[in-house]
C-alpha cells in the first residue's frame, strides 16, 4: 500500500532536525505525480539567510553513481569489459600481479582490496595525514590545494592492501573511483568530468548539475559547516574548498531536484540498459566509512527493512556538507535531503559516535520520506 505525501508531517519531521542541531536542510520528496519540498534552517550562521529548496550543494559521494553509470556505458558500447583486469587498460597505474587480478568490476563495487587514500591509517602517504589524529588542520592547510589525480591514485595502490581482490567484505574506497575515472580518460580521449558530463547528466536532462571549476560553488548554495567530531566547536564553514582531492568520486555539485531525476531516469532504463541496471543492482557486502557492513552493488547500494520496499541510491558527504538520494525501486517514491552540518557525533574513550538528538530526527525524517 503507498501512502500519499503528507505535508505537515513532513515539514515538522524536516524541522525537528534543524532543531536537534543541524543549521540547515532542504529536501524533496516525490511520490508519482506528488512533490513536496521542504526547507529548515539557516544557510549561513552569520546573517541568519534561510537555506530554499532550489540551492545547490556538494552531493559527496552521490557522484559515484554517475562515475559508474558512465563505466557502465562504456561497457555496453564494448569500449571496456567489467570483468576485464585493469591491469589491461592501465598498467602504470596498477602495476604487476594485483593489475591482472582486479578487475573493473571489483573497482565498482568496491571489492578491489585497494586501500583508501584519504583520511586515517596511511599517515605517511594520505592526502589528508592529519586526519589520522583526527585533527582538523588538514581542513585549513588544505582547503586550496590542487592534488593531481595519478599521485592520489598512488597513494591508494602502494599502501598496504585492505584484503585480496574480489575478497568479501570488500572496504569502501576512493582509489577505486578515481582508478574508473583514469579508465573513462583513456577510453575516450577526454576527461571523466566531461565524460560523465556528455553521456550521463545530459542524458538524464540534468540542468543544475556539473562538475565545480574551481574552490566555489557557483549559484546559490549554503555554507557547510564541519565539526569534525566536536573537534571543531563552534562548527567551521568549509563550502569554499578546492575538490580534486576527490575528484569524480565525489566532487559534483547538484540539486535535490536534479539527485531525483537522475535517479528516476537511471531506475528506468534511461541512463543504461536494463541489464545494466540489473548488474548496478547485484550486490556484495562492504566495510562502509562508518566501519559498518553495508550491501553495495555497482555504484548503487539499496536500503530496505523487513516487510518493506527497497529504494536504491547513495549518500554523500564532504567537509560540511551531506545528502543522501534514495528511489524506490519502482521509481515512484523518492527522496533527497541535503544538511549544511556533518560529523556532529563526539566520540567516546574507544573513538566510537556518541549518539546524537540529530540522529534520531534524522531517521525519523528518512522514514516518512521514504515509507509514510
Amino acid at each position: 500500500m503507498h501512502n500519499p505525501l503528507d505535508s505537515a508531517v513532513l515539514d515538522e519531521a524536516l524541522e525537528n532536525v534543524h532543531r536537534a542541531g543541524v543549521p540547515g536542510l532542504f529536501a524533496e520528496v516525490r511520490d508519482g505525480d506528488r512533490t513536496w519540498h521542504g526547507a529548515a534552517g539557516v544557510a549561513d550562521l552569520t546573517t541568519g539567510r534561510p537555506v530554499t529548496v532550489d540551492m545547490k550543494h556538494r552531493v559527496g559521494s552521490v557522484t559515484k553513481t554517475f562515475t559508474a553509470a558512465a563505466i557502465l556505458q562504456q561497457a555496453e558500447s564494448g569500449t571496456i569489459s567489467l570483468d576485464a583486469p585493469i591491469g589491461t587498460y592501465l598498467p602504470h597505474l596498477v602495476p604487476g600481479l594485483r593489475g591482472q587480478t582486479i578487475t573493473v568490476r571489483m573497482l565498482i563495487n568496491h571489492t578491489s582490496g585497494l586501500a583508501e587514500y584519504l583520511p586515517y591509517a596511511y599517515t605517511s602517504l594520505a592526502a589528508f595525514p592529519d586526519l589520522a589524529r583526527t585533527t582538523p588542520e588538514s581542513f585549513d592547510n588544505h582547503r586550496h590545494t590542487r592534488f593531481d589525480r595519478t599521485d592520489l591514485i598512488e597513494f591508494g595502490v602502494t599502501a598496504a592492501a585492505f584484503g585480496p581482490p574480489g575478497g568479501t567484505p570488500g572496504l569502501y574506497s576512493n582509489t577505486n573511483y578515481l582508478l574508473l575515472a583514469a579508465l573513462l580518460e583513456h577510453v575516450t580521449g577526454t576527461t571523466a568530468e566531461d565524460c560523465i558530463t556528455e553521456n550521463v547528466i545530459r542524458r538524464a536532462e540534468l540542468h543544475d548539475t556539473a562538475f565545480p571549476t574551481g574552490p566555489h560553488i557557483d549559484g546559490p548554495h549554503s555554507h557547510l559547516y564541519e565539526s569534525w567530531f566536536g573537534k571543531i566547536d563552534p562548527p567551521r564553514d568549509y563550502s569554499d574548498f578546492d575538490m580534486s582531492y576527490v575528484g569524480p568520486s565525489a566532487s559534483l555539485i547538484s540539486t535535490v531536484t536534479d539527485l531525483n531525476r537522475f535517479y528516476a531516469a537511471l531506475l528506468s532504463g534511461r541512463i543504461v540498459t536494463p541489464a545494466s541496471l540489473a548488474a548496478m543492482q547485484q550486490t556484495t557486502q562492504v566495510i562502509s566509512q562508518e566501519l559498518t557492513a553495508i550491501p553495495y552493488g555497482l555504484g548503487l547500494h539499496p536500503t530496505h527493512s523487513p516487510g518493506r520496499e527497497t529504494f536504491w541510491g547513495h549518500g554523500g558527504t564532504v567537509w560540511g556538507g551531506g545528502t543522501l538520494a534514495m528511489t524506490r525501486a519502482d521509481g515512484q517514491r523518492q527522496l533527497a535531503v541535503a544538511l549544511n552540518l556533518q560529523r556532529w557525533n563526539t566520540l567516546d574513550p574507544t573513538g566510537r559516535p556518541e549518539p546524537h538528538p540529530i540522529d534520531k530526527a534524522l531517521a525519523t525524517f528518512y522514514d516518512l520520506a521514504l515509507y509514510a
